[in-house]
């Protein structure tokens, strides 16, 4: 007799148990029905009903992992599809009727991973100056999107950007659990793990014990090399290796920086940062000046008034903002051009206009270079994106060589090292509490002022790059 023409009354059912597969801790019964034949129509004897139990609970259990998996990466699908399309209608608006992006693109981890990949892993990222790698031999640790790199200058002067990860069993060389430096000099790079040790430029050198490994060749084992290249100075590193050269993509901000001569210029200070809010916070708040007008009323705004800020035409790569000073600050500016008495802070740059003596540059090279232009020196943020509610930055100040040489260097060192920790310790404030207004139910979209352009801009390039495009090169459409 076939399975079809058993009546249900007389399927024999059998009961087990099994773990429950999203919570391990419970215990579900399930009812599972053994086939009265098999699929050639005979009879299943009762013994092998039995038999088959083991093997029908480890299929239900299967199904339940393939379906929750599968639950999952489809409700991730959907919420990724949404959360792009929303930025997307986000940055077509125009300026004037502009607002802030979803909630979920500054605390969503699901999200936060998808950009970290389209817009971060595919963009060049700032990892260095050239200051600080001065002397064949140096090297310094750094980590970029969790991924452990270390940079260096080889004997032969060259940079490079390699990865920590011995290619032997894995260990990062160079982590924080390890009593070793993780910036300095020398003359090779030795994992702590099992003694490997490499040269400046990445090539094994040492491998003890290794002579009975067959078709072992030392030349087949170096650490891997990430793409980078050096621009104005600053050491970039491009993670997905496929970001167009840096030469391309920064040229016309080549052309406007290049009066500063950073590549020459020397890093001063450093001052670190562990930052409990997202990335695109950070970019934002350094972006526009509208909130001179609240958090540095007493600071900030008394030289460089929000009102008077403005955004230079749209490059695809970068946004350049103009911060002008008052006009009594201007004056004091040409009295001290014409022979008059030295303005406080550093040695002033020579060479440059006095337009460029008497504002603020402020600079976003996508997707995180954050580069401020002074009379007498330059700033520079180098971001680390953690994750989506997490971010490390270190804020560094650059002058020139013969500044460091100036009588008045080391008075201006300790007034700088001030000014800077106490006006940024007012934006890591405000950053701070902007995230943990972000992780509210209640956060709503935030319409935004002509003064905050520049956020607007980096809407526009996130939502180009998550179309693996950019945005459209304003600058270049005026000239045609």
């Amino acid at each position: 007799m076939s399975s079809a023409s058993i009546a249900s009354s007389d399927i024999p059912r059998a009961s087990t148990s099994f773990r429950n597969i999203r919570n391990p801790s419970t215990w579900q019964r399930i009812r599972l029905t053994i086939p009265a034949s098999d699929s050639s129509g005979h009879p299943v004897p009762p013994g092998r009903s039995r038999l088959n139990l083991k093997e029908c609970k480890m299929k239900e259990s299967c199904i339940h992992v393939v379906n929750a998996r599968g639950a999952a990466g489809d409700e991730r699908e959907a919420f990724l599809g949404e959360t792009i399309a929303d930025i997307a209608r986000t940055a077509s608006l125009p300026l004037q009727r502009s607002q802030t992006l979803p909630r979920e693109a500054y605390v969503d981890q699901r999200y936060f991973e998808h950009e970290a990949d389209k817009v971060l892993s595919s963009g060049w990222l700032c990892v260095a100056h050239v200051s600080q790698l001065k002397t064949p031999g140096s090297f310094a640790a750094v980590d970029v999107l969790n991924e452990p790199i270390v940079v260096t200058r080889d004997q032969a002067g060259a940079i490079h950007a390699l990865s920590r990860v011995c290619p032997h069993r894995g260990t990062d060389i160079l982590h924080e659990c390890f009593d070793v430096a993780r910036e300095g000099v020398t003359k090779r790079l030795v994992c702590p793990y099992h003694a490997w040790s490499f040269t400046l430029d990445g090539k094994l050198s040492a491998c003890p014990e290794m002579h009975e490994a067959e078709g072992f060749d030392k030349a087949d084992w170096k650490l891997a090399e990430i793409r980078s290249e050096v621009w104005q100075g600053f050491v970039f590193v491009n993670l997905d290796g496929k970001a167009p050269p840096l030469a391309e993509q920064y040229e016309p901000f080549a052309r406007i920086v290049a009066p500063w001569n950073t590549a020459d210029m020397e890093v001063v200070i450093e001052l670190d940062w562990t930052c409990d809010f997202n990335w695109k916070v950070l970019c934002e708040n350094w972006m526009e000046s509208y909130h001179h007008m609240g958090i540095h009323h007493d600071t900030l705004q008394l030289t460089m008034p929000a009102r008077t800020t403005w955004t230079d035409v749209s490059y695809p790569n970068f946004i350049r903002c103009h911060l002008p000073f008052r006009e009594e600050e201007i004056e004091r500016v040409k009295a001290e051009r014409a022979g008059g008495p030295r303005l406080p802070g550093f040695k002033p740059i020579e060479g440059l206009s006095l337009e460029q003596e008497t504002e603020w540059g402020l600079y976003l090279g996508m997707p995180t270079f954050m580069f401020l232009t002074m009379r007498d020196r330059v700033l520079w943020y180098r971001v680390e994106p953690i994750s989506a509610q997490r971010s490390r930055v270190k804020t560094m100040t650059l002058v020139s060589k013969e500044a460091m040489q100036d009588p008045g260097y080391e008075e201006a060192l300790v007034t700088e090292r001030k000014m800077l920790s106490d006006f940024h310790s007012q934006d890591m404030q405000v950053n701070t509490a902007v995230q943990r207004g972000m992780n509210s139910s209640r956060a709503v979209r935030g319409r935004l002022s002509h003064l905050e352009e520049p956020v607007w801009r980096i809407q526009r390039y996130i939502a180009a790059r998550l179309h693996d495009t950019y945005p459209p090169n304003e600058a270049q459409a005026r000239v045609a």
